[in-house]
């Protein structure tokens, strides 16, 4: 008799060409992860040879009752590490039947900032840092804290091994091997600071393909998490108190950084930023005021600072940039919530195209 397992791990290629697709998208609440799967005739790796598909956008909060009807348009495409064999996912940007993206879809503008000649000569390359938290099921408490209690102080956690240190690591490298499966540019993970939390980085990434890649990877890891039985949080400061809140520090070069001179670019670049701070911070994700106190290595929220290796300013630069006269920066605003596709299209307009 066959075992549920058995099934799920059919080899589909052993008796059919076809092959399941699963279409992710972004819901309602612009943090919210939907996806659904269709059978396609064989295998397809290029985006724009998948048929557009729709979903009931009522029941994602994203259209009206009485005009339900929300386009999928495909435009990435990953191996899927569930299904295995030919099987993909397919990262998708959301439409009306008009072919207007609808206001939750910021795939659509980012793609258009990200294909502006000015930029895409620039190739920006970015890596992102994704902070998350794992938290117990039924309490809402992270992974390895005490019901309704807390753990020893921060110090002993970040990057740390052993049972009283490390909580849910199964999770994170099956993770991160997923990822690489799936073909992410997924190039690190490590523990952080407050127990509980951890931390992949997705990049180098050019353009568009940092965002595609980033919502791919908390997908999959919202897949995991369900199959692990834990919660996956990305609230930037999920306790309270004096605890490390949960960023997405969003590093960044054009490739004028990279070449000779490149520093005195990166230096304009960091005063652009600082001039248009309080829009930055407003597209930066939400609760992040929370995060953004000063304290715990981030700059007070209404702030703008920047400097060399620190990690309490809203902008870091490398000691190794410094040194070799180019390279890129990070900015450490952003918080764990926030859309990648928003802010690093935002970062490329404000650094290229913005005249201040």
């Amino acid at each position: 008799m066959s075992l549920l397992t058995d099934l799920l791990n059919l080899n589909l290629s052993d008796s059919t060409e076809k092959i399941i697709a699963e279409y992710i998208w972004v819901g309602g609440s612009g943090l919210d992860l939907r996806s659904k799967a269709r059978t396609l005739g064989g295998p397809v790796s290029d985006p724009a040879k998948l048929p557009k598909w729709n979903y009931d956008g009522s029941s994602t909060n994203q259209a009206p009752g009485e005009d339900s009807e929300v386009i999928l348009y495909p435009q990435a495409i990953f191996r899927d590490p569930f299904r295995r064999g030919n099987n993909i996912l397919v990262m998708c940007d959301a439409y009306t039947p008009a072919g207007e993206p609808i206001p939750t879809n910021k795939r659509h503008a980012a793609a258009k900032i990200f294909s502006h000649p000015e930029v895409a000569a620039e190739e920006p390359w970015y890596g992102l840092e994704q902070e998350y938290t794992l938290l117990q099921k039924d309490v809402k408490w992270p992974l390895g804290w005490p019901v309704g209690g807390f753990p020893g102080p921060q110090g002993p956690y970040y990057c740390g091994v052993g049972v009283d240190k490390a909580f849910g690591r199964d999770i994170v490298d099956a993770h991160y091997k997923a990822c690489l499966y799936a073909g992410i540019n997924i190039s690190g993970i490590n523990g952080e600071v407050m127990p509980g939390q951890w931390e992949f980085q997705v990049g180098p990434s050019v353009g568009i393909s940092a965002g595609d890649e980033l919502w791919v990877a908390r997908y999959i890891l919202e897949r995991i998490t369900e199959i692990a039985g834990v919660v996956l949080s990305l609230d930037p400061k999920p306790i309270e108190g004096d605890w490390n809140g949960a960023g997405a520090h969003t590093n960044y070069s054009t490739k004028s950084m990279r070449h000779e001179g490149g520093y005195e670019i990166i230096k304009k670049a960091i005063e652009k930023l600082g001039k248009r701070h309080k829009e930055h911070i407003a597209a930066y994700g939400e609760g992040n005021e929370r995060r953004l106190t000063g304290r715990h290595e981030t700059a007070n929220i209404d702030t703008f600072k920047w400097g060399v290796a620190n990690r309490g300013a809203s902008i870091r630069v490398g000691r190794d940039t410094e040194k070799e006269g180019k390279g890129y920066f990070e900015d450490r605003r952003p918080a764990s919530n926030m859309d990648p596709y928003v802010v690093t299209s935002m970062i490329a307009e404000t650094t290229i195209l913005w005249k201040h």
